[in-house]
């Protein structure tokens, strides 16, 4: 964090005042402990609120965060894979990054193809095949 702002992407951020963390007890198994330390971390932040994103890239990320997203329209991400509080808040950072950087990348344009000669030919034959195949069957009268 510099300057107010966490770094999610190159020219990329959110400023460190509109990203909410909150913490809670962790799941699991753990003994007594688990049941005092509160040390699963919830990030939360509003694609609104991320400077820097196009309106293109703010749409994918929406897209990509659509079962993540709560009813205030806030991306919400969970972690609780360590003991630690703050590598919890660590990785739900480096998720929401990894995040922002997959909508940056804009998907590539599917090109319209047509079936070669060959396909077209071996398509037909076996139209005609399975034509002569049928026709064999049928009792004449």
């Amino acid at each position: 964090m510099e300057d107010g702002l966490v770094r999610l992407a190159p020219n990329v951020g959110v400023p460190s005042s509109r990203v909410y963390f909150s913490q809670s007890r962790s799941g699991g198994a753990g003994g007594q402990n688990v049941n005092k330390t509160e040390s699963k971390a919830e990030l939360r932040v509003h694609p609104a609120d991320i400077v820097g994103l196009s309106d293109d890239a703010r749409r994918r990320l929406v897209m990509a965060c659509a079962g993540r997203l709560d009813a205030d329209g806030a991306i919400l991400i969970q972690a609780d894979e360590t003991r630690s509080l703050r590598t919890n808040k660590d990785l739900a950072l480096d998720r929401l990054r990894d995040l922002v950087l997959a909508s940056l990348i804009a998907p590539k344009r599917r090109k319209k193809t047509r079936p070669g000669r060959g396909a077209i030919e071996r398509r037909l034959g076996a139209k005609s095949h399975n034509s002569d195949k049928k026709r064999e069957r049928r009792r004449d009268e």
